[in-house]
């Protein structure tokens, strides 16, 4: 269980979230609602020990989190989401500071987060940079 304490100190270094399909007009303030749902739907089905949350997910997401390997894919990202809430977190906040990218086809995320137990004790805060990729059609 102490290998997963500083995991959650950091518990999003970098992903690929999988982003709505956009139209060559999508804009960054597009963007910017479309993360704001997102990060939303992250920690409410995080909450209910949900393992839809994947959907959120590309297929060849990465999670990086100092001392520990990295954790990709669906098989990766599960296995970090099980053990975070076996070791008790059970809900948590997001802080976006900045986005940027062109809006269209890539936006970048950097913020703040907190994970807390099901008592409202906080178990780990950290920053984290989010890579979004969507795909135009």
């Amino acid at each position: 269980m102490k290998a997963i304490i500083p995991a959650l100190s950091c518990i999003m270094t970098l992903f690929s979230i999988a982003g709505k399909a956009q139209s060559s007009s999508g804009t960054l303030e597009e963007a910017k609602k479309a993360i704001a749902l997102c990060n939303a739907q992250h920690f409410a089905l995080f909450a209910k020990n949900d393992g839809s949350i994947l959907s959120l997910y590309t297929e060849d997401a990465c999670l990086l989190m100092p001392g520990s390997p990295m954790r990709c894919g669906r098989e990766g990202l599960l296995k970090f989401f099980n053990d975070a809430y076996a070791a008790g977190s059970r809900s948590g906040n997001i802080t976006t500071l900045r986005i940027y990218g062109d809006g269209q086809e890539y936006v970048t995320e950097e913020g703040l987060t907190q994970v807390f137990d099901g008592n409202g004790k906080m178990m780990g805060a950290g920053k984290y940079i989010v890579s979004f990729h969507y795909f135009i059609i």
